[in-house]
Formats: structure tokens, C-alpha cells, sequence
């Protein structure tokens, strides 16, 4: 049995909300996830002092994530075969 191959994080933008790369890394170690890209990076009105990610909706092959910290809030795409309540559980280790 070969290795398996780790999941990947795209670096589309050269912006990202602080403290998310390193949470996004240890949730490509789970398995069925195989690819998680950052999107859009907007400002919120209210403040989340914690680093929060929250499963929005479901995409063709995954999830969209909305993570937030301070007043920044960043979109995150998932390419996952987890169903909603596993990639809920993976964040929440992630996060740890």
C-alpha cells in the first residue's frame, strides 16, 4: 500500500486572514479532504475576537467555509468527500 498523497492549499491570493494558512494546513491531513482554496477576503461589521470557521453552503464536490477573525471575513472552498457534520468535526480539531 502506497502513502497517501496530503491534501494541498491553494495560494491564489496573496492575502490571507491571519492565523488561517496554519489552521487550513492541519486540515489538509485529514484524508478525504484534497483541496482547500482561500476566495475572497471582505469586512464584516461585527467582530470575532477567535479565529471561526463556519460550513456556509454545499459546492459541486465540497463545501464553501466562512472563516472569520477581527473584522475580516474570508471565504474558503473545500473540495471534500466529508460529509457537512465530519468537515465540522475536522475544523474543530483544526482549530484546536
Amino acid at each position: 500500500m502506497g502513502k497517501r498523497n496530503k491534501g494541498r492549499v491553494v495560494w491564489n491570493h496573496s492575502t490571507h486572514i491571519d492565523g488561517l494558512i496554519p489552521v487550513l494546513e492541519r486540515l489538509t491531513d485529514c484524508d478525504e479532504i484534497t483541496t482547500i482554496t482561500p476566495g475572497v477576503i471582505s469586512r464584516s461589521k461585527s467582530h470575532s475576537p477567535h479565529m471561526k470557521l463556519k460550513v456556509s453552503v454545499p459546492i459541486r464536490g465540497g463545501f464553501k467555509v466562512i472563516a472569520r477573525q477581527g473584522k475580516s471575513v474570508q471565504e474558503v472552498f473545500v473540495v471534500t468527500t466529508l460529509s457537512q457534520a465530519d468537515l465540522e468535526d475536522a475544523i474543530g480539531n483544526a482549530l484546536k
